[in-house]
């Protein structure tokens, strides 16, 4: 069976919705990967299963998963196995793969497997490999294609808030978050901490009132004044966009974001986790490691390697005494301000040295 995100997502929301079998979820939106997951997590803590992780480092790991499905734990009732990588299976493991997904649908076992790969294009999805999750399974396009389906996501996002938007609201978040889906989740997120106050007394009065009002009385409606509000908090960076700046090498932004996020008192040590994040990524890539086995999000993997191609093995040698000077600073421990060593390290990061080293 095949669904897009928006059709499949309602579904998940039954309790009784049945999730053993075959899952494969393809698509270059990291978001609705992992709304996917919480989706499916409630079925599987329901059902009293045994969560865990593989990721496909080559072929072989393949055997991995098998074997991990084919064990029985003596505390779980059955296990629920994320898969991550792009390594395809090859024609004995798909023919267990199929095996695996005929027997879940007879009731042999309750075992749920969920495999998160890229976008799948239409030959991708005639080959051999793809036939077991889209015949037997279910395969969920985790793709949005225009700005219609990214708003009814989003609606459902704000239901699951407890926040109900005006049409004028809509259409300013979604002009203001142009096209960007996580920016306008985030938005709503923020909307529900700043109206928290009216959600936690609607849901006081729901438990007052008849069941089928609950869903009314537990919304807080919101007009294009209250959302203006939020958005001139959420118009201030973050150190995601500090990292976004840093990886493309744009020092100008860089500098801006820095003095924006001292400004807004952004606590230093989580601009200084950013920084470092990215520039011990950025060395470890250069020594050799794959950016798959860092964590890197296949998405932003270009950007890391255009920041390693303007750093030389000289330059990011200095990288680990400069943040434990900007370490230092935040602490007390050194008379230099904390935020004048941070937008150094920033900016280096970028490729803009302001001290030449000798």
């Amino acid at each position: 069976m095949q669904d897009t995100f928006i059709q499949a997502y309602p579904k998940l929301q039954q309790p009784s919705f049945a999730v053993a079998g075959l899952w494969l979820a393809h698509g270059d939106e990291p978001l609705l990967s992992q709304w996917l997951i919480d989706a499916l997590r409630p079925h599987w803590r329901t059902q009293n299963y045994a969560i865990k992780r593989i990721e496909l480092v080559s072929v072989k790991s393949w055997q991995e998963v098998l074997s991990e499905l084919g064990s029985q734990s003596l505390f779980d009732d059955a296990s629920a196995l994320i898969v991550t990588g792009n390594h395809k299976p090859d024609k004995a493991v798909i023919a267990e793969l199929e095996r695996f997904a005929v027997d879940a649908q007879t009731g042999s076992h309750s075992h749920s497997l969920l495999w998160l790969t890229p976008k799948q294009d239409k030959r991708a999805q005639s080959s051999k490999w793809f036939a077991p999750f889209a015949q037997y399974g279910h395969v969920i396009d985790c793709n949005l294609y225009n700005e219609q389906q990214r708003q009814q996501l989003l609606q459902i996002q704000a239901q699951q808030f407890g926040l109900r938007l005006s049409q004028e609201a809509w259409q300013l978040l979604m002009s203001h978050t142009e096209h960007h889906l996580l920016s306008a989740y985030q938005t709503l997120w923020r909307l529900s901490y700043l109206f928290a106050p009216q959600l936690m007394a609607n849901s006081n009065a729901t438990t007052q009132e008849n069941s089928n009002s609950s869903a009314h009385l537990s919304q807080v409606a919101l007009d294009i004044h209250d959302l203006q509000a939020a958005l001139v908090s959420d118009a201030q960076f973050s150190v995601f966009d500090l990292s976004d700046a840093m990886l493309a090498g744009n020092s100008a932004q860089v500098a801006k974001i820095i003095f924006q996020l001292k400004a807004t008192d952004e606590p230093t040590t989580l601009v200084l986790w950013a920084i470092s994040k990215d520039m011990r990524q950025i060395m470890q890539l250069m020594d050799g490691q794959n950016p798959q086995a860092l964590g890197i999000w296949r998405s932003k993997q270009g950007l890391y390697q255009q920041a390693c191609r303007r750093q030389s093995q000289a330059q990011t040698a200095t990288w680990p005494a400069l943040l434990y000077r900007c370490d230092q600073a935040i602490k007390g421990l050194v008379i230099q301000p904390a935020w004048e060593l941070l937008l150094q390290a920033a900016l280096e990061l970028s490729g803009k040295r302001l001290f030449s080293t000798k």
